[in-house]
């Protein structure tokens, strides 16, 4: 009889394992191009503003590339708190059009010094972005829109996306009060950008895992080095 409890604990064990295999991962990651762990895509350098200040100060910021998602992730403390800020596929399109629009306009020397007529002059997109205070303390999400434009700052014009401020999502089981993500200015030399928008780049990320011409980039996929049985969540 002692044996008993130790026999359903291998069975359900056994039952779990065939359980997580079964996982239709296709349909919980409807975007996903390899079903594979997040990968570091680079490091870039950006500046942002803060508090009680006119002046931006340079960070650095970790690019991630999460192929479940077919996500980019750029990945920052702002004001002590971590940030993941996603950029998908058709985001990641529209970020590159939009700093080839700022080039032409820098280049013909359009740019004016008026805020609230450029912060969102080369269009808008839909973000996601997760934060949390402390390493072990709730993830927090929100849906924000992500302004494409530019703005002078000490007297130089630089490429922007302002994150704008909104109410994170609803979580089933937390009846705490909702809360606001942070409304977060990037600011971008065009080096900068350029660097960006190359990591940003489809073909560039399917290498990080070691696929070439995925058809996400209107090619033939030719080469899958992805190890199936890696760990999946």
């Amino acid at each position: 009889m002692k044996l008993l409890p130790v026999k359903l604990l291998a069975i359900t064990a056994v039952l779990c394992t065939l359980s997580c295999g079964t996982v239709d991962y296709a349909k919980k990651y409807p975007n996903m191009v390899a079903n594979a762990d997040p990968v570091s895509a680079g490091t870039i350098e950006v500046q942002f503003t803060r508090f009680f200040s006119s002046k931006v100060t340079r960070e650095e910021v970790e690019v991630v590339f999460y192929p479940r998602l077919n996500a980019v992730a750029l990945e920052f403390r702002y004001e002590l708190i971590r940030h993941r800020q996603f950029w998908d596929a058709e985001s990641r399109k529209l970020f590159t059009q939009a700093l080839e629009l700022y080039k032409e306009d820098y280049d013909a020397h359009n740019l004016i010094d008026r805020y609230r007529k450029t912060r969102a002059v080369y269009g808008k997109v839909k973000g996601k972005v997760e934060w949390e205070a402390f390493k072990y303390t709730k993830t927090r999400v929100a849906y924000p829109i992500i302004e494409l434009g530019y703005r002078f700052r000490e007297n130089r014009p630089f490429f922007t996306t302002l994150m704008r401020s909104t109410r994170e999502e609803a979580d089933n089981g937390d009846n705490s009060p909702r809360g606001e993500s942070s409304q977060i200015s990037m600011f971008f030399t065009r080096a900068q950008a350029d660097e960006l928008a190359n990591l940003f780049e489809q073909d560039y990320l399917m290498g990080l895992l070691g696929i070439t011409n995925s058809p996400q980039s209107g090619g033939e996929e030719e080469k899958i080095d992805v190890d199936p049985y890696r760990e999946m969540e």
